[in-house]
């Protein structure tokens, strides 16, 4: 395996991890801006606040994106195995 074989596959699985998180981590974003606002227009000063929501909406945001997360995460992994014997004469 050359140099440039391991940096592709290692962008390969950081650009999936990222495509896979994204949802969940855009939800919580989202909720985070709306409990923070809420928060500077109510003066309420409370740390905790924000984690209940936070964490409901990446459960139901997992839950519905789980099938196309598999999806992704599968078609990713099929692709490493098809393409193994070029990795390993390359």
């Amino acid at each position: 395996m050359n140099e440039e074989l391991i940096l592709e596959l290692s962008r390969n699985a950081l650009q999936t991890t990222a495509l896979v998180a994204s949802p969940m981590l855009i939800g919580a974003l989202i909720i985070g801006l709306i409990i923070s606002v809420f928060q500077a227009v109510t003066q309420i000063n409370e740390a905790t606040l924000t984690f209940i929501p936070k964490m409901a909406i990446v459960a139901v945001v997992f839950l519905i994106s789980a099938p196309w997360m598999l999806d992704v995460i599968g078609s990713f992994t099929t692709g490493l195995f098809e393409n193994m014997s070029f990795y390993i004469r390359n």
